[in-house]
C-alpha cells in the first residue's frame, strides 16, 4: 500500500506544496483550517505590506496568482506596486486558490505525529480520532503557536495576554472598535505594530502612543518612485541584499548560524510600509529609545516603568488602558507540540528553526518545514506568501524523490 504524505497546515505554504505534490501525482492528505491566521488574526481593514507580485501564492500551474483571482471573481485588480491589498482580498483569495487546487483539503487538526516502527514513516492522529500512517510530514503550520510577548509583559499577565485583559497580543485582533474612547500603548516598531496603532486611531481611540526599544526605531519605507533604478527589483523593492535573499536562499543556508540569525533580524525587519506614514504622523504618539523594565497591573490598568538607553537611562512610568504587544512571531520548535516528543529531540535545531537541509529536509528523514519555521534555514524571504515560488516546488521535488 502506498501511503500518503501529510500535510500540516493550510496556509499560503500548506496549500502551495499540496498543490505542488499533487501536480506529481504524489498521493497528499492536507490537514487545518484554510487560511485561518489571515481570517481570524488580523485586524479588519489592514492592507497588505507587501506588493501585488510578492502576494501571489506559488502553483505548479498558471492562472492562479492574486491577478487571475481578481479577474475571475470580478474584484478589483491589483496590478502597480502603489496598489495596496486588503487582508479580506487576500483571505479570499487564498480561499479561491484552496477551493482550485486543494479542494480534498480536510479541516481537522493534527493532534500528534510520531515515528512508525519498523515500518517506517509516521503515525499520526487526528482530533477526529482517525490514526493513520505517512511516509512523510511536511509541517506548514505557520504563525501558530508562535506569538511572541516580551517578558517584561508577560511577567504582568501570568494568565496570558488576552483581548478583554489588560495585555494582548496584536494576533489576538480582529476588531479594535472596541478601543474606542480608550489610551492604547502599542509596543514594537515593525509594520504590524505601526498599522495597528494607526488602525486603533481610526477605530476612536483617545489617544495611541507606540513604545519603541531602539531610537529612531519608527521609519517608513520609500515609495515606488523613490527606490534606486540601479539596484536589482525584488519583490520587496530594489536592493542587492532583497535579490539575494529572494532567489538564492540555498546560499543563505550555507552561511555560518550566527549570520544567518544577524541578518533574519536585520534584513527584512521592521519597517513601515511607505503608504502608512501618512495615516501615522500626527495621529500616533511615539516614545522611542525606551526599554520597558517592568511591567504591572493596578485596577486592571497597566503600567509601564520604562528606561531610556544605557544602563544610566532614568525611569518613567506610562499608564493606560490596554498594552497591545505587536512584537512579531519567534520560532520555537518546543511549540510545535503536535510533534511528538522523540521527534522534537531527535530534531536538530540551529539559529532558533529546525537546521534543513536541500530540499526543506530536516535531520528527521522524511520530516520538511516550510514558511516561517525554515525561514532560520533558508531565509527572511520565507517569512513572505511570495517565498512560495521559491520553496513549493523545491520541497515537492525532494517529498516526490522519497
Amino acid at each position: 500500500m502506498t501511503l500518503p504524505v501529510a500535510v500540516i497546515g493550510a496556509g499560503p505554504y500548506g496549500l502551495s506544496t499540496a498543490a505542488h505534490l499533487k501536480a506529481r501525482a504524489v498521493p497528499t492528505r492536507v490537514f487545518g483550517s484554510p487560511m485561518v491566521s489571515w481570517r481570524e488574526h488580523m485586524p479588519a481593514g489592514m492592507l497588505l505590506k507587501s506588493t501585488p507580485v510578492a502576494s501571489s501564492i506559488d502553483a505548479p500551474q498558471p492562472g492562479h496568482t492574486l491577478f487571475d483571482f481578481c479577474q475571475d471573481v470580478g474584484e478589483k485588480r491589483y496590478e502597480s506596486d502603489w496598489d495596496t491589498i486588503p487582508v479580506e482580498t487576500f483571505a479570499r483569495y487564498g480561499l479561491w486558490f484552496q477551493w482550485r487546487l486543494v479542494p480534498a483539503l480536510e479541516q481537522v487538526r493534527v493532534v500528534s505525529v510520531d515515528r512508525r516502527g519498523s515500518g517506517g514513516g509516521f503515525e499520526l492522529k487526528l482530533d477526529s480520532g482517525e490514526q493513520f500512517a505517512a511516509k512523510a510530514v511536511v509541517v506548514a503550520s505557520g504563525l501558530s503557536g508562535l506569538a511572541q510577548l516580551p517578558p517584561e509583559l508577560a511577567a504582568a499577565v501570568p494568565a496570558g495576554p488576552s483581548v478583554n485583559g489588560p495585555v494582548s497580543h496584536s494576533s489576538q485582533h480582529r476588531d479594535l472598535a472596541a478601543f474606542a474612547g480608550r489610551d492604547v500603548v502599542v509596543v514594537g516598531a515593525g509594520q504590524s505594530a505601526l498599522e495597528t496603532a494607526v488602525l486603533l486611531a481610526d477605530a476612536g481611540a483617545a489617544s495611541v502612543r507606540v513604545v519603541a526599544r531602539r531610537r529612531g526605531a519608527v521609519r517608513f519605507g520609500a515609495a515606488p518612485d523613490g527606490q534606486s533604478p540601479f539596484k536589482p527589483d525584488t519583490p520587496f523593492g530594489r536592493a542587492w541584499s532583497l535579490y539575494a535573499f529572494s532567489y538564492h536562499a540555498d546560499g543563505f543556508r550555507r552561511l555560518p548560524a550566527p549570520t544567518r540569525r544577524f541578518l533574519v533580524q536585520r534584513v527584512l525587519g521592521p519597517l513601515g510600509a511607505w503608504w502608512l506614514r501618512e495615516r501615522f504622523v500626527g495621529r500616533v504618539q511615539v516614545t522611542d529609545g525606551k526599554r520597558i523594565v517592568r511591567a504591572r497591573v493596578e485596577q486592571g490598568r497597566p503600567v509601564l516603568t520604562l528606561a531610556g538607553e544605557g544602563e544610566s537611562g532614568a525611569e518613567s512610568e506610562l499608564r493606560a488602558d490596554h498594552v497591545i504587544a505587536a512584537t512579531g512571531y519567534r520560532m520555537d520548535v518546543a511549540a510545535l507540540d503536535f510533534l511528538g516528543a522523540g521527534l522534537r529531540t531527535r530534531l536538530a535545531v540551529s539559529a532558533g528553526g529546525p537546521r534543513l537541509g536541500a530540499g526543506y529536509r530536516s535531520s528527521v528523514p522524511g520530516l520538511f518545514f516550510t514558511g516561517l519555521p525554515a525561514a532560520a534555514s533558508y531565509g527572511p524571504v520565507m517569512r513572505f506568501v511570495c517565498g512560495t515560488d521559491y520553496a513549493s516546488p523545491r520541497l515537492a521535488r525532494a517529498v516526490a524523490a522519497l
